[in-house]
């Protein structure tokens, strides 16, 4: 019984010992893309920022008065939630801080009255929402760990259309946002239409006779180019964020099982030790119970007597005596 234990213990540890393997080779290749998607995050605000900047100095100039991004509807009566989540699992709780931020806020507005439609990235996300019985608009996957700036533009141009459309009033994106490696926090932002905040400002305000600036073509035209363009760099930047925040978290995640592997073999590995001392013990128990038992024996005791020649005879013919009496008495 104990060697069976025994060989069960240890192909425990030797499975345990593979999925150690496993979990800490994802926590290094995790840990080393981290750096890279937050140099990515690092590269991407620049360009971010210009673009904000030229969009404040043509909304400054006059422009973008009538531009369907930037006027706002006055009663919102249907939001689009753009939920940005990870292909995969083994990520922590990544994946749930972004679906329960976007499912309290929709739960918000159904008890309001309100409609609602989700834009779905990355393939977690939308099962979860399609198990749950949700209003699921679009879903965009298969790149969450290496977003590129074609996926932003294609994300952009549908969530515009729903926009320009009428479909919804209100677009949102729920995302995670990169602080650190250490750091990361689930936000929810507007992303059309345009805050006022974001447009407002701006060097190019009228000064005497004319602007400060001079537009080719004419500021409403750029404009209208551009905030699609500025849309999309912020959805670009959202996903790098959140590309980011999935690797620290994956990397967090499998630091704590390989942990977690290691102490679950030291258990193991105890236990086995004990089941195999428990082995020993009860067989040098039963080699001195054995030892014991022949050494409190009765022995039988046999005396050797030596005789002469006539008790031999003597014991000759009496033996003779009784075979030929008991012959006779068969007869």
């Amino acid at each position: 019984m104990a060697g069976g234990q025994e060989r069960i213990l240890r192909g425990r540890i030797r499975s345990v010992q593979a999925t150690k393997k496993i979990t800490r080779a994802m926590e290094l290749i995790a840990a080393s893309r981290i750096v890279k998607a937050q140099s990515r995050v690092q590269a991407a605000v620049p360009y971010s920022d210009q673009i904000t900047e030229v969009v404040k100095d043509l909304a400054a100039a006059g422009a973008g008065r009538g531009a369907p991004l930037l006027v706002g509807r006055g009663e919102v009566k249907k939001t689009c939630y753009v939920i940005i989540s990870a292909d995969r699992g083994l990520c922590g709780g990544y994946n749930t801080g972004v679906q329960r931020a976007a499912e309290g806020e929709i739960k918000v507005d159904v008890l309001g009255g309100l409609g609602y439609e989700i834009v779905t990235v990355g393939r977690k996300a939308d099962n979860y929402f399609r198990f749950r019985g949700y209003n699921r608009n679009a879903n965009f996957g298969g790149f969450s760990e290496n977003p590129t700036y074609d996926h932003a533009r294609e994300i952009g141009k549908h969530v515009v259309g729903l926009f320009e459309s009428g479909e919804v009033d209100k677009v949102l994106l729920v995302y995670t946002r990169f602080i650190s490696a250490g750091s990361q926090e689930v936000v929810l932002r507007p992303l059309v239409p345009l805050e006022t905040q974001t447009v407002e400002g701006g060097d190019a305000k009228p000064s005497g006779g004319g602007g400060d600036y001079e537009f080719e073509p004419d500021p409403e035209t750029i404009l209208e180019t551009l905030l699609p363009r500025y849309v999309e760099a912020r959805i670009y930047a959202a996903l790098l964020n959140a590309a980011a925040s999935e690797h620290a978290f994956r990397q967090r995640a499998m630091k704590s099982a390989t942990d977690n592997a290691e102490e679950l073999i030291k258990s193991l590995a105890r236990i086995m030790n004990r089941a195999r001392q428990d082995s020993i013990t009860t067989e040098i128990m039963e080699i001195v119970s054995g030892a014991e038992a022949l050494g409190t024996g009765k022995a039988t005791n046999v005396r050797y007597v030596e005789l002469d020649d006539s008790e031999i005879t003597q014991s000759a013919n009496a033996l003779v005596s009784s075979a030929g009496t008991n012959n006779a008495n068969d007869l």
